[in-house]
């Protein structure tokens, strides 16, 4: 099921992303006079289509959902009516033609306008971005932050929650910014200014970047209380329930609910004698943890959650919406941000400067959309927005058999006068072709060894 559910929300991103790319050559080439004779979502075999009558555009829905295409009246892909050639794409001026092909990565970016607009305008709730333990010899220490600091802005971006700040931190270090500017406030709500430098090894790998940053969220001391008690789990065969007050552990005193799942944790399969108390009496239990397999080693669990307070869980909480209209100039900004970061990042990428560890295939899209819809709708738009603006800005890119390579040739046309001769661009566009095959095959590399990891 969780396969069939990641798969679901993969297809629905990719169809809604290509949807709007085909859209817009579909759109612009109308609109500039070009005939089109097949406007398709997805590849292969064809499974729906409607076509109002032979000479309008026939609309296609194909078997596999990872791509589309306009197909248009073009003399260079075969025999053209004569009644259609003054509605040929070749025919069309330098200016027309351009229009047409970079419209589709403009409508994604666009795209990518509206999700960011409606994320902000819908709102989201998530954790205050106020970090915890700092560890020595992490960027984190060096820079001077301290447990309690509250990230404000980060290279004055605002970043009201706790994924949102750490997601620009890693972002602009992979951008290669030798110095990061965070704005936090203290215990005391005092504002100041801190600067990360990241290291040079640091930046081409996002996961030692992580490790070496060593930010955690702040997590406050709780009560050993249990919360929520799981069916099949150690602790409903125990009689654990829920608002049960843990007092020791084979007589050792439980302060607080970490002790307790260290305790659990180097417990598998090894019988504890717990105490408890529960409507002011204190009764004795016997747990057994269930053993797991963590990271090639055993550990206990005993499937049950800690009890959170509703006022604790308000004051790290953080709300942030804005009104309609004043979430348009902010849409637009992030979707500059985040386009002009893959763009810095696939730059990198290509000279060396950054790990093309970076890359992801489909099996981790499939993955982070399965994800990001679990933590909600609005994580789930802005997932989308984040891989609009990645179809749009990578379609631009010159690489033939891209929209950027098509954009290539024509403004070389422009400048000589005449098209690049069919040899030539036949050649790129072979070579181009490789090339993406190359990196898909890359990606694809990548993603089964991460699914091993």
């Amino acid at each position: 099921m969780d396969l069939l559910h990641k798969l679901f929300y993969f297809v629905i991103t990719i169809g809604v992303l290509v949807s709007f790319h085909e859209f817009g050559h579909f759109w612009v080439a109308r609109k500039s006079g070009v005939k089109v004779l097949r406007f398709s979502i997805g590849f292969g075999k064809v499974l729906w289509s409607y076509q109002k009558h032979a000479e309008t555009t026939e609309y296609v829905l194909s078997a596999i959902p990872l791509g589309g295409y306009v197909k248009m009246v073009d003399e260079r892909e075969g025999p053209v009516k004569t009644e259609d050639l003054a509605s040929a794409f070749n025919r069309k001026s330098v200016l027309a033609r351009t229009a047409i092909v970079a419209a589709g990565p403009i409508f994604n970016l666009l795209l990518a306008v509206v999700l960011f607009w409606g994320a902000l305008v819908i709102g989201e709730t998530g954790t205050k971005p106020i970090i915890g333990q700092v560890g020595q010899g992490t960027l984190a220490y060096d820079s001077g932050f301290t447990e309690g600091d509250e990230i404000i802005s980060v290279n004055e971006k605002a970043t009201p929650t706790w994924t949102e700040a750490i997601s620009v931190i890693i972002a602009s270090a992979l951008e290669g910014n030798q110095s990061i500017t965070v704005n936090v406030k203290n215990l005391d709500e005092k504002q100041s200014v801190k600067v990360i430098t990241p290291t040079e090894d640091s930046i081409k790998n996002p996961d030692l970047l992580y490790q070496k940053l060593g930010f955690k969220p702040w997590s406050p001391q709780l009560k050993p209380i249990i919360g929520k008690v799981l069916p099949d789990s150690a602790a409903l065969a125990s009689g654990l329930k829920k608002g049960d007050l843990l007092i020791s552990a084979n007589s050792v005193p439980i302060n607080d609910w970490k002790q307790w799942v260290d305790i659990v944790r180097a417990n598998p399969d090894i019988s504890i004698d717990l105490k408890i108390e529960r409507d002011g009496v204190q009764i004795p239990i016997n747990i057994t943890p269930k053993s797991v397999q963590v990271e090639q080693k055993s550990e206990g669990k005993i499937g049950a959650s800690v009890y959170i307070p509703e006022e604790l869980i308000k004051s790290v909480s953080a709300e942030y919406s804005l009104d309609p209209l004043a979430a348009i100039p902010v849409a637009f900004e992030t979707t500059w941000y985040y386009s002009s970061s893959t763009l810095k990042m696939m730059s990198k990428m290509l000279i060396g400067k950054a790990s093309v560890d970076n890359l992801s295939g489909p099996i981790s899209i499939a993955q982070y959309a399965g994800e990001s819809a679990d933590m909600g709708f609005v994580s789930f738009i802005k997932f989308m927005a984040l891989l609009s603006v990645s179809l749009g800005v990578i379609n631009l890119f010159p690489v033939p058999v891209l929209d950027g390579g098509h954009l290539m040739f024509f403004a070389l046309e422009a400048i000589r006068r005449k098209p690049v001769s069919e040899k030539i661009q036949g050649f790129f566009q072979q070579a181009g072709m490789v090339f993406l095959l190359s990196l898909m095959s890359l990606a694809m590399f990548l993603d089964i060894q991460r699914l091993f990891h």
